[in-house]
């Protein structure tokens, strides 16, 4: 089963690519798998401080990813799966990818105007050392008008 990869976070760029991933993966009867990031907080506080505000954005990111998935079984059918890991982007990523053999494509979403975000710098630049196809999806693509 091809299974197309979609990084979450809470922009516009990432939900065109869970939509152009949801798209693939019903035409290639494929999956859709969803990994959101939370960054690394960078505060130097008391261990329980520390934790309380890793968890509070531990959970911030795994209910967005649930709404996201939520969205998607309603618009699609398709009930992605969710992995929600915590860490360096460009390293969780590469490290999920070498993990799940499976994964068909990373499908990344691009910001409009100006720089097209950091992990579609980075990994637009290493693509030839990804072990699939890196699919980079405009904020507004439209499948639909590209069919004309």
């Amino acid at each position: 089963m091809r299974t197309y990869l979609v990084i979450m976070d809470d922009t516009d760029e990432a939900r065109s690519a869970l939509r152009f991933a949801a798209r693939r993966a019903a035409a290639v009867d494929g999956s859709v798998h969803i990994l959101a990031l939370v960054t690394q907080q960078n505060v130097s506080a008391f261990g329980a401080v520390q934790a309380t505000i890793e968890q509070e954005a531990r959970d911030r990111v795994e209910m967005l990813a649930h709404g996201a998935a939520g969205n998607l079984l309603a618009e699609s059918g398709l009930m992605p799966t969710i992995t929600v890991k915590m860490g360096s982007g460009h390293a969780v990523i590469r490290e999920f990818l070498t993990d799940n053999p499976q994964v068909a494509a990373l499908v990344l979403g691009a910001a409009t105007g100006g720089s097209p975000g950091p992990l579609v710098t980075y990994f637009s630049t290493n693509a030839g050392s990804l072990p699939c196809p890196l699919y980079v999806i405009p904020t507004d693509f439209d499948e639909a008008r590209t069919r004309q």
